[in-house]
């Protein structure tokens, strides 16, 4: 089944709500009317094997693609409606994308990297840095703050690429198999510090992942099949009610 009820989580309001999306690339439908809502504050794991569509989702979500058919709702707007430029803007400032491989500017400092958003944005290069090194220590690697990508462990170098989605203080962060290119502990490791960072600052998270162990890390998680989103997960936060009920 593929209900919106079934998708929402009671106790926090819908962030980014997608309806309908298709989406082909050639002869290939990649999206088949998948629906799916993202709530404030919540951790959405979104599973599926490779090739059913999860990397297409997420990019419609945060208008890097735009779908064929159906719509992304933020913030009352429709993003398939949006300029690029408002688009880039949301990225920007909204919304952050961590991908598989970082995608660090191997030519920076991981300090320059974190701080480029945020110059892009108009913040001075002195706030700029502080702010970056401020996001540095909180993943934890602070210490590598002036090594090149090419210097660092890719777990270190995918610590830098969250700090890097975080440090504008999105709304939402898409992370793309943030744990594919890495080991069991530096996965953890990851996991760990995205999941404690972006509850201590309220931010959404949609993780696309094909490992169950990290799909464990999240609130709710939802299956992508054949481009259509089907439930797979309870929430935690209906998991709590229960209990709360209960007492």
């Amino acid at each position: 089944m593929n209900t919106q009820d079934e998708q929402s989580s009671p106790g926090a309001g819908v962030l980014i709500s997608a309806h309908g999306l298709r989406k082909s690339y050639g002869r290939t439908e990649a999206l088949r009317g998948a629906s799916l809502d993202l709530h404030e504050g919540e951790i959405l794991a979104v599973t599926g094997t490779s090739g059913s569509g999860k990397s297409t989702l997420l990019h419609c979500l945060a208008g890097i693609v735009r779908p064929d058919e159906g719509a992304v709702t933020y913030g009352g707007e429709q993003l398939g409606q949006l300029s690029e430029q408002r688009l880039s803007a949301l990225r920007r400032h909204d919304f952050g994308v961590v991908f598989q491989f970082g995608q660090l500017i191997p030519e920076l400092t991981a300090l320059d990297n974190v701080a480029l958003p945020l110059l892009l944005a108009g913040t001075h290069r002195g706030p700029a840095n502080r702010r970056a090194g401020e996001w540095l220590e909180r993943f934890g690697v602070r210490g590598q703050a002036d090594l090149r990508p090419g210097e660092m462990s890719g777990g270190q170098s995918q610590r830098v690429a969250l700090a890097r989605a975080l440090v504008t203080e999105p709304r939402a962060v898409f992370a793309d198999e943030p744990t594919g290119a890495l080991d069991t502990l530096a996965g953890e490791q990851v996991m760990t510090a995205l999941v404690h960072t972006a509850r201590d600052a309220g931010t959404a998270v949609l993780l696309i992942t094909h490992d169950a162990q990290i799909a464990a890390y999240a609130d709710r998680e939802v299956g992508l099949r054949d481009g259509v989103v089907h439930t797979t997960g309870s929430s935690v936060t209906v998991k709590q009610e229960a209990a709360r009920h209960e007492g």
